[in-house]
């Protein structure tokens, strides 16, 4: 039986996510669609791309993911359906693939839409959902349709680097109000070199020690930890650090600026200085 997961941004206010299992399961009737979240901040690529990297490592070979975020930043005329690491993604060509696959993944096809077709999410399920019935029975994802590399490329966001500090960049804030950083463990242990280091953020709030838990410290108490995706995570032990320190999640408006980086405010960034 195929899996089906579904990413959006399309929240859970009304029918649309009831209306696309519906569909899919016209198409599909033996598989399992699962949700992995609805509630991606409108526009926020950096937060997609850590939400689907972090959950598809996860699932089985075979499983075919259906990113539908950003569908209609352009007029569509095609979707991308890409193999990666013996997964499918099925997406919109706005970039997002190849920040989710970091880099052009193995392989990619476009399904175009047909012209007189409504422009829409449920054409676009459609298709995915052809596809991947097709896919589920044997295919190779060559035989859909040809293979190309001429598809929208945008660079995931990189935490800026130097001899003795590594800085980087909220990208996401979960719903304990915890803040996700884009500094992984192995970049910290790279720049880290077994030497002493203290977290800034906020201007004036400073952390000199990783935690392996948030009961490490006192309620109430902030701390930084990797958490199970090994990101680097700003946290209060019973608290809502974004909330009490004012921290902020990277803005659309700033992935369009040329001086984007630059305009990053202190509430936004997440500075390590190594001794």
């Amino acid at each position: 039986m195929s899996i089906i997961t579904l990413t959006s941004d399309i929240g859970m206010q009304d029918y649309l996510v009831g209306a696309i299992k519906g569909q899919l399961w016209q198409y599909c009737p033996e598989c399992h669609v699962t949700d992995i979240t609805h509630h991606i901040s409108p526009f926020n690529l950096p937060q997609a791309t850590y939400i689907c990297k972090s959950a598809f490592s996860y699932f089985p070979l075979g499983t075919f993911h259906f990113v539908l975020i950003n569908l209609f930043d352009r007029r569509p005329d095609h979707v991308l359906v890409a193999e990666h690491n013996g997964q499918y993604i099925g997406c919109a060509d706005n970039g997002l693939l190849t920040m989710i696959a970091g880099g052009m993944p193995e392989k990619v096809i476009k399904i175009p839409l047909p012209p007189d077709a409504p422009k829409n999410t449920f054409t676009i399920i459609q298709l995915l959902a052809v596809v991947a019935r097709e896919l589920s029975r044997g295919r190779a994802l060559g035989e859909l349709g040809p293979l190309t590399q001429q598809i929208q490329v945008k660079h995931n966001l990189q935490p800026l680097v130097g001899d003795d500090f590594i800085e980087g960049q909220i990208i996401h804030i979960d719903s304990f109000e915890n803040v996700v950083v884009n500094i992984t463990r192995q970049q910290f242990d790279m720049q880290c070199k077994n030497r002493k280091f203290r977290i800034f953020f906020r201007r004036d709030e400073v952390i000199s020690q990783i935690s392996e838990t948030y009961a490490d410290v006192p309620e109430g108490t902030k701390l930084a930890l990797f958490n199970a995706a090994g990101y680097l995570e700003i946290a209060i032990n019973k608290g809502n650090a974004a909330g009490l320190f004012g921290l902020q999640g990277f803005r659309r408006d700033q992935l369009t600026q040329p001086a984007g980086y630059q305009q990053l405010s202190y509430y936004q960034t997440v500075r390590i200085i190594f001794q």
